[in-house]
């Protein structure tokens, strides 16, 4: 069986057994200046307004000049205008008040298994309560629209079939072409609400649910992987801020959020392999860590730059050993779906056509270039721009981090790289508040690497912004 201690944890469980029961206090990784002025505060700063003005931007610029930019309404997001309160308006303000009083010293105190339930239970909570603004509708609806899964997934009745005939129902021009999602997206993504129906959760709302569930995890798996490598302060530091946030919004019953959640153990799986004490439980980390990225590639076509995370996981493991593993059990998983009729790259030009014949041809680059990181700083929270900045700014002088410092730096780096990738292939252009959430979390890990004196100001910020959000707009998600 995988040896499932942290490769970083001390040798000797006697030692551990007689270290005092003191509450833990996670200290900022490589703070050298007294509280309010660590190293980072002027880029925390410009990061903040660099998000602030590109989402401002992002909602002036089309209002005030009339630029028809091809997005429902709200740009730079997938919504619309609708100021409402609902059933979970007072779970979430509560829940948010509760986070900002009380979350840094859980995540700070608790016992790291204890943390961990805590942060499921959290997240679980917060992304309900958020979808309930909408009541039950908030989860119920949205999957069993008809540019979603459950219609179709309902009318499969032999999935080897529908294998074998789905690229030729991709292009828009093809009879009884896929609708929207099924056809922007690999058949993976079908298959797991194919076999949610198959096990009886065949109604919108069980699939929210389950998606919602799934998703919850997500921040989990954030933690255990810096944990694994070597970053437990800085897991601690950052459990608040993965999870409460307004990339919950999306979350919670989007596709996208359980894309998240899949990829997030992926990497997980590889961080184990990589920090793997035997040969043995290293093997069996990797072929983990294949299959589950392997079946990511089957999930969404803009998955595949979660290579660059796992390199960077590599990088910080200093080892490649974990690699031909993790390849061939990922290879296996994309080849075992195009013997069965779904090759991934004759489908992707495909898929390819069938966007720039649709409505992306009338999105305006000249907008969406920037306008994503607009929609970006919505989803994930404007904080997500300080936190990133901070870890920009400790590449200089990388050489004389920590490895905790580092690990984290470059960790946020990572998820900043994937979403400048998807930005610049131009098959990204609006609706990357939900498209882009597997990498979001990654982002957010640099919140680690902000100054003392920015945490509950920002936490704050971050809830505040997520309440105000759903309960004015629409999102559709």
């Amino acid at each position: 069986m995988p040896d499932a201690t942290p490769a970083h944890e001390p040798a000797s469980a006697a030692a551990r057994a007689h270290e005092p029961a003191v509450p833990r206090v996670p200290r900022v990784p490589g703070q050298e200046a007294p509280t309010g002025h660590a190293p980072g505060r002027v880029a925390a700063w410009v990061g903040l307004a660099v998000a602030l003005v590109l989402i401002a931007a992002a909602m002036i610029i089309p209002a005030a000049t009339g630029w028809n930019v091809r997005v429902r309404w709200f740009p730079p997001l997938h919504a619309e205008w609708m100021p409402r309160l609902g059933p979970g308006t007072i779970a979430a303000v509560v829940l948010g008040g509760l986070a900002v009083a009380y979350a840094a010293r859980i995540a700070g105190r608790a016992r790291y298994g204890w943390l961990l339930l805590w942060v499921y239970l959290a997240a679980s909570a917060w992304l309900l309560s958020l979808a309930l603004v909408d009541g039950l509708d908030g989860i119920g609806v949205i999957l069993d629209t008809q540019y979603e899964y459950m219609n179709t997934a309902r009318a499969v009745t032999d999935f080897g079939a529908t294998l074998q005939e789905y690229i030729s129902r991709i292009p828009l021009d093809s009879v009884d072409n896929w609708p929207v999602h099924i056809a922007g997206h690999p058949p993976g993504a079908l298959l797991f609400f194919y076999v949610l129906v198959q096990v009886g959760l065949d109604t919108g709302l069980a699939a929210g649910f389950a998606v919602l569930f799934v998703a919850a995890t997500t921040p989990v798996a954030v933690l255990l992987t810096l944990r694994r490598l070597g970053a437990e302060d800085s897991a601690r530091l950052a459990a608040p801020f993965l999870v409460f946030g307004p990339a919950a919004i999306w979350m919670a019953v989007s596709g996208d959020g359980m894309f998240a959640a899949v990829a997030a153990w992926g990497i997980c799986a590889l961080a184990y392999s990589a920090t793997a004490v035997s040969r043995g439980a290293m093997i069996a980390w990797s072929a983990a860590s294949g299959l589950i990225l392997g079946y990511c590639v089957m999930l969404s076509y803009g998955l595949p730059l979660l290579g660059v995370l796992a390199v960077t996981v590599l990088v910080i493991g200093r080892t490649w050993k974990p690699l031909p593993g993790a390849i061939v059990a990922a290879l296996a998983v994309v080849l075992a779906f195009a013997v069965a009729g779904f090759a991934w790259w004759e489908a992707y030009p495909v898929l390819v056509e069938r966007y720039w014949a649709g409505i992306a041809t009338r999105r305006p680059i000249e907008y969406w270039i920037w306008g994503n990181f607009a929609a970006l700083a919505f989803s994930a929270g404007p904080l997500v721009g300080a936190a990133v900045a901070v870890a920009i700014a400790r590449v200089r002088g990388f050489r004389t981090l920590t490895p905790a410092l580092a690990t984290t730096v470059l960790l946020a780096l990572a998820g900043l790289a994937m979403v400048v990738l998807a930005d610049l292939s131009g098959m990204s252009k609006a609706e990357v508040e939900r498209i882009w959430l597997p990498f979001v979390p990654w982002m957010l890990v640099g919140t680690a690497l902000l100054p003392p004196a920015w945490r509950r100001p920002g936490l704050v910020l971050q809830v505040v912004f997520a309440i105000v959000v759903q309960h004015l707009l629409f999102t559709g998600w």
